[in-house]
């Protein structure tokens, strides 16, 4: 599928996804009405949210009088209503700029991909507003607009294009003297009139061959920063697809990852060349195109591509080029952060990238606001829902190549900071921070994002509030998401009858020691009740579908569910436990794989985790499940970091664990540790250290067993360990 194939015949293209944008009848509710897995046309929902909301507020009185046990429920309907309303309004939004894009002229960029198109819009009605600050570098959207066209027509010149008929470089940008001749451009108007040519990659003039072709993946392997931004967007205004290679990965899982999503090129950052220099040989034959993002002594053949890029013009870009045959088309290629194995290449769609231009609209951010990224870019957190987001309301980011707990508080103030995105533990390195000046009189009022622990959540606002605290959940693949917009402190979100309107999902009984859902006898998956952990599932439709991996069906496996509810339907399946309570909150209990079975009970690791994070001595935890040789199941154990100045007090931890926990639960085995193991984008690496197991003669950290017998945590010495095994020591 090539750039030339979307060129033909615009008025028929712009037809079909015009019809998408609408949402025709046929296939259900179109491209928008599934923004973020809406089942219901948005015109619709909101009728049907009335209708339903009416009756409801006549007896709510009533109930009042009753004290029925719906009320723990309706006493959050305002904040419901009032969420799904700003819902409802975002889709409209993203849905108009939809239609304008696909009724645009196919020549401009406004015709383009959503990503192009949502550019040249902030280009044109804020051109001077900053969109990105970077140390002391600052761009506006117009500058922005400016350096993605660059890159988009080197990356064009390496497909061989020959700006096509009314796309020509002589017309476009404002280089001047910069500009360069295309190649073949004599022959511009010879031929069928396409851009490019088909699948012989092979430039229109001069014979010379093309360096990629057309619709080819292109790797970044770059740290955050300016020259990532400009090479994705310019990658997707030429119709590419761009794969974000983690900046850790070296030697076989870089060359796995590069594998999986086929990519053809490689663009990596000078300073990585020196760590890479042993995998150059077998990246070169794999037929990838190498270049570096900057200036320096390269290695033979690898070539500086920003030189390349400062070379070219900088005006407009043809909207055709980028335009996909289908809003589910893949664009984009983010790699799963390998917890459990290789990452895989999750597909990410036109219309994904739609939908997380609404991400901070339904957060409560304004195009005002200053939002602090401190995130990888390679993950979806800092691309997708940090950049992308910050497009969708046009306002202004703060960007990091690097999280610094200690210079946090000092860029809040430098640069007005009003919205901070956390992931993981990075709001637990913030309140482990000594006390500092600069963390009081800032302007933060919002952090989004994920994976906040409640004993952190209430430390953190009590230290550097007022502020909310907006935590959310989802998937780099998934097809469904939740918001915790009230607020309430350990939730990722609300199963109230309105958001499920608009982002169905369901939560269904899972039987832990098998892996697999719980069935009736009729063969259909069981709801949960409240209070019950249940797996996350949410309907996969065409307007709400899962596109699954790069590579081989089999990487998907066990990711669809189908005859859920009824015969035929297919659920996308999270691998997450949730837990709804009586209110309708939600609240996260554990990876399925996490969970693990021991005397005959089922464990939640997070639930260990957060009896132990109470000890004032203990900074970290990480909570897992180990195998026992004789037993059967997984024994707890639990790896700790202490808190600066403290040592671990094995005493007041066993009194604490024994009153706070059932019997079953109380990890058998601890391990010290100066830090825990964790991915990149700060998740704690369970399986690699259930995998090193409890042998002192291999690991070095101290360790420690509980032995019943004399009810304490005592030194796992060779000896001990040696009766554990003989079955002397009970555990």
């Amino acid at each position: 599928r090539g750039v030339c194939q979307r060129r033909r015949a615009p008025g028929k293209e712009r037809s079909q996804l015009e019809r998408e944008a609408l949402g025709f009848r046929e296939g259900g509710t179109g491209m928008f009405a599934s923004g973020w897995n809406q089942t219901v046309p948005t015109e619709e929902a909101g009728s049907m949210a009335a209708l339903l909301l009416l009756p409801l507020l006549l007896l709510l009185p009533l109930l009042l009088l009753l004290k029925l046990p719906l009320w723990p429920q309706l006493r959050w309907l305002p904040a419901d209503l009032a969420f799904a309303l700003r819902a409802l309004r975002c889709k409209r939004a993203l849905r108009a700029r939809a239609l304008a894009a696909a009724a645009a002229d196919p020549e401009s960029p406004e015709g383009g991909c959503s990503l192009a198109w949502r550019l040249a819009e902030l280009a044109r009605q804020r051109p001077a507003h900053t969109f990105l600050i970077h140390g002391s570098r600052r761009f506006s959207y117009s500058e922005a607009e400016r350096e993605s066209n660059r890159a988009a027509r080197a990356f064009l010149r390496a497909l061989g294009w020959d700006g096509g008929p009314g796309g020509s470089d002589s017309g476009a940008g404002s280089a001047g003297e910069g500009e360069r001749a295309a190649p073949g451009a004599g022959d511009a108007a010879a031929g069928s009139g396409a851009g490019l040519t088909g699948g012989n990659g092979a430039a229109r003039g001069g014979g010379a061959a093309a360096l990629l072709a057309p619709g080819a993946t292109v790797a970044l392997l770059l740290p955050a920063g300016p020259d990532f931004l400009w090479l994705w967007f310019g990658l997707a205004k030429a119709g590419l697809r761009t794969a974000f290679v983690p900046t850790a990965l070296r030697r076989g899982p870089l060359l796995h990852c590069l594998r999986s999503c086929g990519a053809r090129a490689l663009v990596l950052a000078p300073e990585f060349l020196e760590s890479l220099e042993p995998d150059l040989p077998a990246l070169r034959g794999m037929g990838l195109h190498l270049w570096a993002a900057g200036p320096g002594t390269h290695p033979a053949g690898i070539s500086d591509l920003m030189a390349e890029v400062s070379a070219e013009v900088d005006g407009p870009v043809p909207g055709y080029l980028s335009s996909p045959q289908s809003i589910t088309d893949t664009c984009l290629y983010i790699f799963t952060s390998g917890t459990t194995g290789l990452p895989k290449a999750a597909r990410i769609s036109h219309l994904k990238i739609l939908q997380c231009q609404g991400f901070y609209q339904l957060c409560g951010v304004h195009q005002e606001d200053v939002i602090y990224l401190a995130l990888p870019l390679y993950h979806m957190s800092g691309s997708l829902l940090g950049v992308v987001g910050c497009l969708g309301i046009g306002a202004t980011v703060v960007l990091k190549s690097k999280f610094s707990a200690g210079q946090f508080w000092e860029d809040c103030q430098q640069h007005r900071v009003t919205v901070f995105q956390y992931i993981g533990e990075l709001c637990r390195y913030l309140v482990n921070q000594p006390l500092s000046k600069a963390e009081h009189g800032h302007k933060v009022r919002l952090a989004v994002g994920s994976g906040l622990r409640p004993d952190t959540w209430e430390r953190f606002v009590r230290r550097f509030g007022p502020l909310q605290v907006l935590e959310t959940y989802g998937l780099t693949e998934g097809n469904v998401a939740t918001i915790n917009y009230t607020g309430q402190q350990g939730a990722v979100g609300r199963a109230s009858w309105l958001y499920k309107l608009i982002f169905p999902f369901s939560l269904i009984r899972y039987d832990v020691t098998i892996g697999e859902p719980i069935r009736d006898p009729r063969g259909h998956c069981v709801a949960t009740s409240p209070g019950e952990p249940g797996l996350l599932v949410a309907p996969v439709s065409q307007q709400s579908p899962f596109l699954g991996y790069a590579g081989g069906p089999e990487l998907a496996q066990g990711k669809l569910l189908k005859d859920v509810f009824r015969p035929g339907d297919v659920f996308f399946n999270t691998g997450d436990l949730l837990v709804c309570d009586d209110q309708g909150f939600l609240r996260f209990h554990d990876r399925t794989g996490d969970t693990f079975r021991w005397k005959g009970e089922n464990v939640a690791t997070t639930e260990v985790a957060e009896v132990f994070e109470a000890l004032d001595f203990l900074q970290e935890v990480n909570v897992y499940g180990v195998t026992v040789p004789g037993h059967e199941g997984r024994a707890g154990m639990a790896a700790l970091v202490l808190r600066p100045p403290h040592s671990l007090d094995l005493m007041q931890l066993y009194t604490h664990v024994s009153e706070n926990l059932p019997p079953y639960a109380r990890p058998r085995f601890l391990r010290l540790q100066e830090s825990l193991a964790t991915t990149e984008t700060f998740k704690q690496q369970k399986v690699r250290m259930a995998e090193e197991g409890f042998d002192p003669s291999t690991l070095s950290d101290p360790l420690y067993v509980l032995d019943q017998a004399a009810g304490a945590y005592l030194p796992l010495t060779p000896t001990r360990y040696s009766a554990l095994l003989a079955g002397d020591l009970r555990i």
